[in-house]
């Protein structure tokens, strides 16, 4: 049987406070739910699973010491400054 573990992670201060700027700014409250590493037990595999902000039904993904933030999945990315841009569309 595989065993995998799930150990949350904690997502950073200052890139927290960025986002509630950004999000205050346009006058909307983002949803925060922490990331996670997940590992199979006696393997060396394991997954980093994004931090994820839900905005107006939106969601984003973030990783932790990142400058990048993805739209809905990991396939489309764009700078954490151009957010403000993309939020204005």
């Amino acid at each position: 049987m595989i065993n995998v573990i799930k150990q949350e992670i904690d997502m950073e201060e200052p890139l927290r406070k960025r986002l509630e700027i950004i999000c205050d700014f346009f006058n909307t409250t983002p949803t925060f739910i922490n990331g996670s590493i997940r590992r199979i037990d006696k393997t060396n595999l394991s997954y980093i699973e994004p931090h994820r902000i839900i905005i107006n039904g939106m969601t984003f993904l973030v990783f932790n010491y990142s400058n990048e933030i993805y739209i809905n999945n990991l396939s489309k990315n764009i700078k954490l400054t151009e957010l403000e841009e993309n939020r204005k569309n």
